[in-house]
């Protein structure tokens, strides 16, 4: 049975499998009452990966087309967000795949010129507890698709290194380098841009 949305729990496993089970079924309700539960989430996860949010809302309903066709994957051993959130970022990543030639190799994508700065020596974690989510988020997008591929994956996503070079088609010092190379122009962004980051 589909619940109203104030009753609605994304921590509810019982309710979460039952939606499932009615995806599963091609029950309408079913599949409406998952996008609502978990649109807000997933769009945040899209948001990353796209610097305007009418192609971020796209790369969220790429995604949930691929959840409704995959359900029958999820194996209901980890947690269902975290399935979700792999298909939203590989849809997203194939979306900017499709809009470019070989989008992660590159890094001269309207991104910062960085001078004498060595990108490959290790930067302290970007403290992002003290900065808006918002501020943060918009410095991200600011990122060329290759430095915010692997920023996501990496820092966002959870991947290794060797996992975001398997699925991004680059070896592991590119997904290195590229990371590095991220954290600095987030500093540098943030630096100039919005607030003074020692």
């Amino acid at each position: 049975m589909v619940r109203l949305a104030n009753e609605i729990n994304v921590e509810d496993r019982e309710y979460i499998e039952e939606l499932i089970e009615g995806c599963l079924k091609n029950k309408r309700r079913s599949q409406e009452a998952l996008f609502k539960l978990y649109y807000g989430r997933m769009l945040g996860v899209c948001m990353r990966y796209s610097n305007d949010r009418d192609t971020a809302e796209e790369m969220l309903q790429e995604g949930f087309i691929k959840i409704f066709d995959k359900l029958s994957a999820f194996d209901y051993k980890g947690s269902f967000e975290g399935w979700m959130r792999r298909v939203i970022a590989n849809t997203a990543l194939d979306r900017i795949r499709k809009s470019k030639k070989n989008p992660f190799l590159t890094d001269n994508d309207e991104d910062f010129k960085l001078g004498a700065t060595n990108p490959m020596i290790d930067q302290e974690e970007i403290d992002f507890i003290n900065v808006k989510a918002e501020i943060a988020l918009e410095a991200v997008q600011q990122l060329s698709p290759a430095y915010r591929s692997v920023f996501n994956l990496f820092v966002m996503e959870e991947y290794t290194h060797k996992e975001i070079a398997e699925i991004l088609g680059i070896s592991e010092g590119t997904s290195k380098s590229n990371l590095s190379k991220a954290k600095l122009n987030l500093q540098k962004i943030l630096k100039e841009k919005f607030m003074n980051i020692e």
